[in-house]
């Protein structure tokens, strides 16, 4: 199954937990704003397989729920399948 990445920055605390569970797809910014950087944060880019269990875990711990994941792109918008 496909899975997408995206993270609501204007939610994120900026707690660094995404960072630390899944690097290789989290960063972040000056001010500690997680993004997904293998698609500059649009969501649209396909996790490989390798990493999915590293963004369901970081998903799970995220504090404000910011993390989101679904196995259709987001196209830019972090609330799409709220």
């Amino acid at each position: 199954m496909k899975t997408f990445t995206i993270v609501n920055r204007e939610t994120c605390i900026a707690c660094g937990a995404c960072f630390v569970t899944a690097p290789e797809v989290f960063d972040y910014d000056d001010d500690g704003i997680s993004f997904v950087y293998f698609d500059k944060n649009q969501g649209n880019a396909e996790i490989p397989g390798e990493l999915v269990e590293d963004v369901l875990e970081a998903n799970d711990g995220c504090p404000s729920g910011s993390i989101k994941v679904s196995n259709m792109p987001f196209n830019g918008d972090p609330t799409k399948f709220e």
